[in-house]
């Protein structure tokens, strides 16, 4: 007679049709209390790779493992240890992302130097990459060598967009966990359960995101956020001539790069105060030694995250873009799959009747093209106005 797995524990509630995944995951939860034992652990390994697009949940999936891990209920979403690890405070949880464009040598070995100590709280050491994607090739080849001679009781978790924006040997290294963009029924259903949104506006922001849960949180609870987003899906309207592509280009550039600047300035604000209270900066008459040095440091780090939230901007300004074009695909194919801009289907149609499926894919590689230039570091408005220019002459 088989025992039946217990209810999958509240740890894994934010990840929204991960269903799958989450049976794999709570799985190896359980069987780490084996391992801990010294006895064999079928499904538990030491280093783990989450993939899946951008708002599937890579970073949120790595933590709530790692609560389970570190909880001895396995995730039970109310112990101290869910609590830190969920909240980033765990002792035995380090967690690695960038705001910059990449993840250098220097920080990797810093994790590898602290994935050597045994837990503090005795159960697990996690060690946490959200950006895998972006470390460069020093940084890669250093953590090899960690996943190549794990320490007992460290756990990596590795999380990138794909299997192929990691190294064949460390990918090959590595449990892989695909998650998948969750269906907008589930996305709305969760803004509601857990946020509190009205059902009419959740299912808006949950389409309008196409999956991607943040994205629709903010959408569904920022009225500036929903300003600017419509601002951008009134563009393809703006571009009669080439001065006005230019114009258009501008804007969409100056409104993403001042959200994304003025949400710097607030958290780097904190970040900066914060700091120089830890040092004492500001409590007597002489600065202590190696303070200015300190804040420098930190200034030049909060400059290169500003310069990746502004492309981050961006792109998702281009991501919205992008689906525009992708509806006016769909109703030139006559297809009866939902819009993403349901609101705008008379602008939608109106440009499908006005144009053909070429000049539709030729408008939609043009904004994939842009996005790719502008993770590539190419000037922000250079890759914008090449965009626009390219949409007004397919």
């Amino acid at each position: 007679m088989t025992t039946a797995a217990p209810a999958l524990a509240p740890v894994w509630d934010d990840l929204v049709g991960q269903e799958h995944a989450v049976e794999v995951l709570a799985a190896a939860a359980r069987s780490s209390e084996a391992a801990l034992r010294g006895e064999p652990a079928e499904g538990m390994t030491h280093a783990w790779l989450f993939t899946g697009p951008p708002g599937s949940g890579r970073s949120n999936a790595a933590r709530a493992f790692a609560a389970a891990l570190q909880c001895p209920r396995g995730g039970c979403g109310r112990c101290d240890a869910c609590h830190t690890v969920l909240s980033g405070t765990h002792a035995d949880v380090d967690i690695v992302n960038t705001s910059t464009l990449s993840i250098g040598v220097k920080e990797v070995r810093a994790l590898v130097l602290r994935a050597a100590h045994h837990p503090a709280g005795g159960r697990w050491q996690v060690m946490i990459i959200e950006d895998a994607d972006r470390l460069t090739d020093q940084a890669a080849n250093a953590l090899l060598k960690a996943l190549e001679e794990p320490t007992p009781r460290t756990v990596w978790f590795l999380c990138a967009p794909s299997l192929e924006d990691t190294l064949p040997t460390i990918r090959s290294r590595c449990r892989h966990v695909r998650l998948r963009t969750p269906p907008s029924a589930a996305v709305a259903d969760v803004l509601v359960r857990r946020d509190g949104v009205d059902p009419a506006m959740a299912t808006f922001a949950a389409r309008a995101a196409q999956g991607h849960i943040g994205r629709a949180k903010r959408l569904a609870t920022d009225e500036d956020a929903r300003l600017r987003r419509h601002a951008v899906l009134r563009l393809p309207q703006s571009l009669g001539s080439v001065a006005a592509a230019m114009e258009a280009a501008a804007d969409l550039v100056t409104a993403a790069t001042e959200e994304a600047d003025a949400a710097s300035a607030q958290s780097d604000a904190a970040e900066t105060e914060s700091t120089k209270r830890a040092l004492g900066v500001g409590q007597g008459s002489r600065q202590p030694p190696g303070a200015a040095a300190v804040i420098k440091e930190l200034a030049t780090e909060q400059s290169k995250r500003s310069k990746r939230s502004r492309r981050d901007a961006v792109d998702r300004a281009l991501v919205d873009l992008a689906s525009f074009y992708r509806d006016v695909l769909v109703c030139q194919a006559g297809s009866e799959v939902e819009l993403v801009n349901e609101e705008l289907r008379d602008v939608v149609e109106g440009v499908a009747r006005a144009s053909t499926p070429v000049q539709t894919l030729r408008r939609i590689d043009a904004v994939l093209a842009a996005r790719t230039n502008v993770d590539e570091a190419m000037p922000l408005l250079l890759a914008v106005e090449a965009m626009t220019m390219a949409l007004r002459v397919s």
